[in-house]
């Protein structure tokens, strides 16, 4: 790659990069942008593609952070209230599964995400390796990410006591209180038995059940693919159906630049 980065920094843009280039082209106008540290990295390749690939379109926003990011970037800002439908919609992920179910919200996004994520013709997530797994939970310890209505907030944590779960209320780490979503909402997460996340749809329509909760950061049968990049400069690519692929080097400048 053309700037020189810290390994892990360096995967993540291989992926975001590899991902763009392969589901991001010149027909595609209407581009969800999700939430997480490989996300610039999205954003950045889209910018590669240079002013007449960018002209017309018009850019989707899962949360604070990723409107800065397109803001910043000079593309135009898109309306989910005047669009019910994306051509694309590229996401990180906190760790994938083996048939490309995710744990999603450690950015409290999760709704949002899942939103664009609904919207999309195709979904596909970006992330480094350390996100890689076979089941979920293994190594994102943190547990699944619950948005919930605050005034509900104890009565869910009773609830996903009893189904099993160990929940806890996210708090701030800059000010007194717990974190608050983009929506107004609390955080709860919840880690689970393995014997529960290895079942992760049957799960999450466990959680939405509970009155309060308004969604749950389990992303089900909702991927196209998964990018992940590895520490070999290499991008390892897990798609919908079981197939694999291994990328194992990525261009600096994306095939539809202008």
């Amino acid at each position: 790659m053309t700037a020189a980065l810290p390994p892990l920094e360096a995967a993540k843009r291989l992926a975001a990069f590899a991902a763009v280039d392969r589901h991001i082209s010149l027909n595609d106008k209407l581009i969800g942008i999700g939430s997480g540290s490989t996300v610039p990295y999205v954003v950045d390749r889209i910018v590669q593609q240079g002013a007449k690939a960018n002209a017309g379109r018009l850019f989707f926003p899962t949360g604070f952070q990723s409107k800065e990011l397109i803001l910043s970037a000079g593309l135009a800002l898109g309306d989910v209230d005047t669009h019910t439908r994306l051509d694309v919609c590229i996401d990180g992920a906190d760790e994938v599964d083996a048939d490309l179910n995710a744990i999603k919200g450690g950015g409290a996004c999760q709704l949002r995400e899942k939103v664009l994520a609904d919207m999309a013709d195709t979904w596909v997530m970006v992330a480094d390796y350390r996100k890689n797994s076979s089941v979920l939970g293994t190594n994102w310890k943190q547990g699944v990410p619950i948005e919930v209505v605050p005034f509900a907030y104890a009565q869910v944590t009773a609830a996903l006591k009893k189904i099993g779960g160990s929940p806890t209320l996210r708090m701030a780490k800059a000010k007194a209180g717990p974190v608050v979503s983009d929506n107004g909402m609390f955080i709860i997460d919840c880690t689970f038995p393995e014997v529960q996340m290895k079942e992760p749809a049957d799960l999450n329509r466990c959680i939405k059940l509970i009155t309060g909760v308004a969604e749950v950061g389990l992303f089900c049968g909702m991927a196209k693919a998964a990018y992940f990049g590895n520490d070999d400069g290499s991008v390892s690519v897990r798609a919908a159906g079981g197939t694999t692929d291994h990328i194992k080097s990525v261009p600096d400048v994306p095939p539809t630049s202008a």
